[in-house]
């Protein structure tokens, strides 16, 4: 009770790129099982979290590979510095701003209430996203069980909810890489038929791809969808991260695996059966991977089949 969990996610992109394929399989598995309970009081906002990070120096000399390792540290720091706007004469204030423009853009979509998203870009993305029955959208700002209003992710600039479970259909592609388990997955693409990826493939990684995917039978299944400005600070540095954390800041994304019970209204309070019933997901596993592009359209379909440009050339258009 009114504790609070700072999570420091801080590591070396390549750490395991060389560590034999079944091993990595094997502690992912362990370390989602033996976490499971602890991620109920996070994921269901019991407790106030935070996700943060700081440079290692692997992951700076991974995002400055031309720099010296010194200079990569400071060179990231300064970067964290602005991306989470510590840099500005009042940051305090600035993150007030920031998260009452934010709410703005959750309580329309709220009201609306829309029953599909549908994506399209050059790419080829070509996806259809059916949302659940009273899914809330939520943004910076979260509350915990005891009313106290926390943010989860800094830098954060992220608006999501969930998608229900078996109501996606179609194409999605990547825009930036992933890093699973400490290695890079790029250029994704998967397609969709109830929910579940029935075909993917990658440009290189796609054998980590498999390894996610075989964490659990949910694992295919999507958890997450998180609207995210093209025009992002973080997008604007024009520095690919290799951290979730950041590149998932600069880009819409959807995650595979779990769902937040908090996007559904009444759902902390809901069984697993009468979560499942509604449509949330449940999995060992969620991984954000990202999608937004410059010329991103989102579409809000309604109940009785009015539509919305939500997103146009990859910003807000609401």
């Amino acid at each position: 009770k009114n504790c609070a969990v700072i999570n420091v996610y801080a590591e070396d992109p390549e750490l395991l790129k060389d560590v034999d394929t079944e091993k990595i399989i094997a502690a992912q598995k362990s370390a989602s099982v033996a976490q499971k309970d602890n991620r109920k009081y996070t994921m269901n906002d019991i407790v106030s979290w935070c996700v943060v990070s700081i440079p290692t120096k692997g992951w700076a000399k991974r995002v400055f590979p031309d720099i010296s390792e010194e200079e990569a540290v400071e060179k990231l720091w300064e970067l964290i510095f602005h991306t989470t706007r510590a840099d500005l004469e009042n940051p305090i204030k600035e993150w007030e701003n920031h998260v009452n423009e934010m709410d703005k853009h959750a309580q329309f979509l709220n009201e609306k209430q829309f029953k599909y998203l549908h994506y399209t870009n050059s790419l080829g993305t070509d996806l259809m996203v059916e949302l659940p029955k009273n899914h809330i959208w939520v943004s910076a700002g979260s509350k915990n069980s005891q009313g106290v209003t926390f943010i989860a992710n800094i830098p954060t600039e992220e608006v999501f909810t969930m998608p229900k479970k078996d109501g996606v259909n179609g194409v999605l592609y990547s825009t930036k890489p992933l890093n699973y388990g400490g290695n890079t997955i790029n250029d994704m693409n998967f397609k969709f038929v109830d929910g579940k990826v029935v075909e993917y493939d990658a440009k290189t990684g796609k054998e980590h791809l498999d390894i996610m995917f075989d964490m659990d039978e949910n694992g295919k299944y999507l958890g997450e969808v998180a609207l995210v400005p093209y025009d992002s600070p973080i997008s604007n540095s024009n520095v690919v991260f290799i951290n979730t954390l950041f590149d998932e800041n600069a880009s819409c994304h959807f995650a595979f695996g779990k769902a937040y019970p908090t996007n559904i209204k009444g759902g902390t309070e809901m069984s697993p059966e009468e979560l499942e019933a509604a449509g949330v997901n449940d999995s060992l596993i969620h991984e954000d991977f990202m999608v937004g592009s410059n010329d991103l359209s989102i579409v809000g379909i309604t109940e009785n089949e009015d539509k919305v440009q939500i997103f146009k050339d990859g910003n807000w258009a609401i």
